[in-house]
C-alpha cells in the first residue's frame, strides 16, 4: 500500500515539511535525571493509568536518542516535532539544570547535522510536581514560571531550533487535567477548568513575547487541538448544542489567541466557573504569532440535552480506531475551512493526526493497513483544504513510534515504528514505510 497525493498541489512539492512528532514525557524515560512531573505522581496513584504503567523508562529515548535520530533520518522526513522536559532542564530554585540543557543541546545538533528541522515544544503536559504543589496552573504565577523558563532556554539553545511552539494541546492540560480529572494532576471541578485554561493562555502571550525579543528569526506559535462537533440532527436545538460544545471545547482556546476575547459563552457561565481575568491579559494573549499548530484526531457528535451544559456528546459510530475514536476524514477539511473563514490566521502545520491500532509484530514485521488508509485519507482531506485557499504549509504524522499514551498507558500503539517495551527494539511498521516512500517519490 502506497500513500499519494490525489490532487496535485504545494503538499507535493520539496517546499511543503513533513515530520514526525514525539513527547519528552511519553519517550524519554531517564526518569533519575529530572525532577518529578505531575504524570510521575498521576501515575503512582492506583487506578489512574490503564495498566499501572508509568514513564520511568517508557521508550528510553533519554538514552537511545542517538539511534532514534538515526530511525527519524531513515524515514527521510524534513523535520521532527519534539518537546522539551521543563523538569529536566529547570531546577526547584528556577535555574537551568545542566545535564538537562545537555541532553537537548545534543539531540538538536545531531538533527541540525542531518538537515532535519527542530520543531521545538515547550510544554507538553509534564508540570514540575512542585509547581503543582503551589497550585499549578490554577495559580496565576505559575504562567510567569513558565515565562522565566521560556526565557532561558531559549537563549540556551540560540540558532538550534526551526521552530518553537509555547504550549501543546492546551484544552487537554485545563479540561481532562483539572476539569475531568482523567490526566494529570488529576483535579476533577467544573470550577476550575477554564481558569486553568486562562493562566495556559496567559502563560502562551508571555512565553510568545519573551521568543520575539530572545530569537526574533525564529517562528513561534502555538499547537491547538480541535474536534469539530456536529449535530446528531438538522433539528435547531441539536445545532446550538453543537455550537456550545465547539465552543467549550475548541473555540475557548483559539478566540483569545486571534481575537483577544472569549467566546459569548463566558457571559452565560456562572460566575465561579469564570475564569480570573486582569487587565491587559487578553491583550497579551493575542500576541501575534507566526503560525498556528493544529492537531486532529477525530469528530465529535452532540444532540441537545437537559444539563448545565445544554448538550451530550453521543457515542462514536464505526469505524473506530482502537481508542475509540471515529475515522472521519471529511472533518479534517470541514475544520480547517472553518477556521479559515473564523479567523485571520497565520500560516498553518498539522503538528499532529494519526491513529491508535493494534499493532502486533509477526515474522518481524508489523502490518498496519488500517493506519496507512487513515494517513492516505487525512492526507488528502488536508489537500482538499488547500486547494480551497487554507495556508497550511508542513503535516506531521503522530506518532514516531509507540509511547506512554497517557492514561491509557502502554495500551494503544499510535507509531509509524512500532516498539517492543520489552527489548526496546524499534520496526518500522508499514505505515512508516508508506510514508518514508511517500517522501522519497515527492523529493525524486
Amino acid at each position: 500500500m502506497n500513500l499519494n497525493i490525489e490532487k496535485p498541489s504545494i503538499m507535493t512539492s520539496p517546499k511543503f515539511i513533513y515530520g514526525v512528532a514525539t513527547a519528552s514525557f511519553q519517550i524519554e524515560g531517564g526518569v533519575d535525571d529530572r525532577l518529578p512531573c505531575i504524570w510521575d505522581h498521576f501515575c503512582s496513584q492506583p487506578g489512574k493509568i490503564a495498566d499501572n504503567s508509568n514513564g520511568d523508562v517508557a521508550c528510553d529515548h533519554f538514552n537511545r536518542w542517538k539511534d532514534d535520530v538515526e530511525l527519524i533520518d531513515s524515514l527521510g522526513v524534513d523535520a521532527y516535532r519534539l518537546s522539551l522536559s521543563w523538569p529536566r532542564l529547570i531546577n526547584q530554585d528556577g535555574q537551568l539544570r545542566a545535564s538537562g540543557l545537555a541532553f537537548y543541546l545534543d539531540l538538536l545538533d545531531e538533527l541540525n547535522s542531518r538537515n532535519i528541522k527542530p520543531f521545538v515544544t515547550f510544554y507538553h503536559w509534564d508540570l514540575p510536581l512542585h509547581l503543582e504543589e503551589k497550585g499549578g496552573w490554577l495559580n496565576r504565577e505559575t504562567a510567569y514560571q513558565f515565562r522565566s523558563y521560556v526565557d532561558q532556554v531559549s537563549k540556551a539553545l540560540g540558532d538550534r531550533v526551526y521552530s518553537y511552539a509555547t504550549l501543546n494541546e492546551p484544552f487537554c492540560s485545563a479540561y481532562l487535567g483539572y476539569e475531568a480529572g482523567i490526566h494529570a494532576p488529576g483535579h476533577k471541578s467544573k470550577t476550575f477548568g477554564k481558569k486553568a485554561a486562562h493562566h495556559l493562555l496567559l502563560a502562551h502571550g508571555l512565553a510568545i513575547q519573551v521568543l520575539n525579543q530572545n530569537c526574533p528569526q525564529i517562528k513561534k506559535g502555538i499547537v491547538l487541538n480541535f474536534t469539530p462537533a456536529y449535530p446528531d440532527t438538522d433539528s435547531r436545538a441539536d445545532k446550538i448544542a453543537a455550537s456550545k460544545a465547539d465552543d467549550h471545547f475548541n473555540q475557548w482556546y483559539i478566540k483569545p489567541i486571534f481575537d483577544g476575547q472569549y467566546p459569548e459563552l463566558i457571559n452565560q457561565l456562572p460566575q465561579e466557573y469564570q475564569p480570573d481575568i486582569l487587565d491587559g491579559d487578553l491583550e497579551i494573549i493575542s500576541t501575534k504569532v507566526d503560525y498556528l499548530g493544529i492537531n486532529f484526531y477525530t469528530r465529535a457528535v452532540y444532540s441537545a440535552a437537559d444539563n448545565e451544559y445544554g448538550f451530550e456528546e453521543l457515542p462514536a459510530q464505526p469505524p473506530l480506531t482502537d481508542i475509540g475514536w471515529q475515522i472521519y476524514p471529511t472533518a479534517f477539511t470541514d475544520l480547517l475551512l472553518s477556521l479559515n473563514k473564523l479567523y485571520d490566521l497565520p500560516p498553518i502545520y498539522i503538528t499532529e493526526n494519526g491513529m491508535a491500532d493494534a499493532d502486533k509484530l509477526e515474522n518481524g514485521a508489523v502490518e498496519d493497513p488500517v493506519r496507512v488508509d487513515y494517513l492516505q485519507k487525512h492526507l488528502n482531506a488536508v489537500n482538499d483544504a488547500i486547494l480551497q485557499g487554507v495556508d497550511v504549509r508542513g503535516y506531521f504524522a503522530w506518532s514516531l513510534m509507540d509511547n506512554f499514551e497517557w492514561a491509557e498507558g502502554y495500551t494503544k500503539r499510535f507509531g509509524v515504528v512500532y516498539v517492543d517495551y520489552r527489548t526496546q527494539q524499534r520496526t518500522i511498521k508499514q505505515s512508516g514505510l508508506a510514508y518514508r516512500e511517500f517522501l522519497k517519490l515527492r523529493k525524486g
